[in-house]
């Protein structure tokens, strides 16, 4: 008697589970990189703009004379380090400061409020004076005459009602002062080209102060942006958006392109740069109207910013290769947007990224073309020489990848080549010679053909991984 078999089900699913298990451990493993860019985007965000306040804000009291450098040392002492208040000799001094981006405001007491005080104190000074002069000349007559004390008492009463109506006058004349629509108010400085946050800050300091005096603060832009980028924050927008557009060629550059040369891939990363230079000064100028002048000197920098993004990623690729965009990302997006000050100024951060704005690449272009635009270039060299750096360190990463990729080259043809020749070994120890000399001159073993094979398909393989990581992002 037969005995049928039944297909046994749990060794049938078995295929299924391993292949399920594979494709889930593949998903988890890639979804590392979108998890830790959410972490390092949360980290570099909200610790760089979640909580700003002043620290070190410079500032100026315009004048001269004990009471405004009591008046800068008392605002000072109340800020508790916040800000640091300095004094300048007139308005004129001011406002070069202030382009200079030396102070972020400057506070002018009214000249007229100063002079009237010291009018009053000198009248006040004169008056007693004469009346002392008058009342000693009295007495002298008085005791000559032999008039009566009484008579001196009565001088004296003059004397007294003389300096009473000299205060008096001037009291008045204060009065009458504030009394007028025109008198003059104190007035704060301020240049929201170089920050419109930072102008926001310094005229919530000097508003109270103006408030205590009796008068309303009368704010004066010496230097404002233009009237389609009311805030100034337009230059940061335009640095998001060459950044997106460089750092994402990266990814294409390296999976589609790793099958090029790197000096191909050099070349498409420079090229690439200029394009997206253009559009970046396109978007600045005629659509978004973000300036109204100096658009070749934008679009220079543009392109040095651009390419330094490009070089440098592209050469990272060599050693990052799928975790290339979470490190393009760190360097140009969560270390770069948070200290390029197109948000906060390094006063309004804390120490990290305050130290990073003095030498990375997106303060260099945001402070650059603040410069260019509105300051009329000053300091404006030493930002382009940033620029340049990060495109040199491109360079030097690219010039260290080709290395890398050569010795690698080396590596991989020396291990095709013992590969060939230990199965081409192993073929001549098991084949019969008849048969093998019955090859043609110079041909590899079956063995060495499945190897090259494999090898091949490997390498498409990765290329494949590459790729697909890439376009995902």
């Amino acid at each position: 008697m037969s005995t049928v078999r039944r297909p046994d089900h749990r060794s049938a699913h078995r295929p299924a589970r391993a292949a399920h298990a594979n494709g889930l451990r593949h998903v988890l493993t890639h979804l590392i990189t979108p998890l830790l860019m959410c972490i390092g985007m949360g980290l570099a965000y909200l610790g760089a703009f979640a909580h700003p306040a002043p620290h070190h804000l410079p500032v100026a009291v315009v004048g001269s004379g004990r009471s405004i450098q009591l008046l800068a040392q008392s605002i000072n002492d109340k800020a508790g380090g916040d800000l640091e208040v300095r004094t300048v000799g007139d308005r004129a001094a001011a406002v070069d400061r202030l382009t200079h981006q030396a102070i972020f405001g400057a506070y002018v007491i009214p000249a007229q409020e100063a002079k009237g005080a010291k009018r009053a104190k000198g009248a006040s000074d004169a008056a007693d004076a004469s009346g002392s002069e008058r009342a000693q000349g009295r007495a002298g007559r008085s005791g000559e005459a032999g008039a009566p004390s009484g008579s001196g008492g009565s001088g004296g009463s003059g004397g007294s009602s003389t300096s009473r109506t000299s205060s008096g006058s001037a009291g008045r004349d204060g009065a009458g002062g504030a009394a007028r629509p025109g008198k003059p108010v104190p007035e704060l400085l301020v240049a929201t080209a170089g920050s419109d946050t930072s102008a926001t800050v310094v005229q919530k300091v000097f508003t109270p102060i103006a408030a205590q005096q009796g008068a309303p603060l009368k704010v004066t832009d010496v230097a404002p942006t233009t009237e389609d980028d009311p805030t100034g924050q337009g230059v940061f927008f335009l640095l998001v958006a060459i950044s997106i557009g460089s750092y994402a060629s990266v990814a294409v550059i390296g999976g589609a392109g790793a099958v090029l040369p790197l000096r191909l891939r050099t070349a498409l990363a420079i090229g690439t740069s200029f394009v997206v230079g253009l559009i970046g000064t396109a978007f600045a100028g005629p659509v978004f109207h973000l300036v109204d002048h100096g658009l070749v000197g934008l679009w220079g920098m543009a392109w040095l910013y651009s390419a330094g993004v490009l070089l440098i990623g592209t050469g990272l690729h060599t050693f990052l290769k799928r975790w290339t965009t979470l490190g393009v990302m760190t360097l140009f997006v969560m270390l770069n947007f948070t200290s390029s000050g197109g948000i906060f100024r390094p006063e309004m951060q804390n120490g990290f990224f305050a130290a990073l704005h003095s030498f990375w690449n997106g303060a260099g272009f945001v402070e650059g073309v603040r410069s260019h635009v509105y300051f009329d270039g000053y300091g404006l060299a030493g930002h382009v020489w940033t620029l340049v750096g990060w495109l040199v360190a491109g360079l030097v990463v690219i010039g260290v990848a080709a290395l890398a990729e050569k010795r690698r080259r080396t590596a991989e043809a020396e291990a095709a080549a013992h590969a060939a020749a230990v199965a081409a070994a192993a073929v001549a120890a098991t084949v019969p010679e008849p048969a093998w000399s019955a090859r043609p001159a110079g041909g590899a073993g079956p063995g060495a053909s499945h190897g090259s094979a494999h090898a091949a398909a490997a390498l498409e393989e990765e290329r494949d991984e590459e790729l697909e990581e890439a376009v995902g992002v």
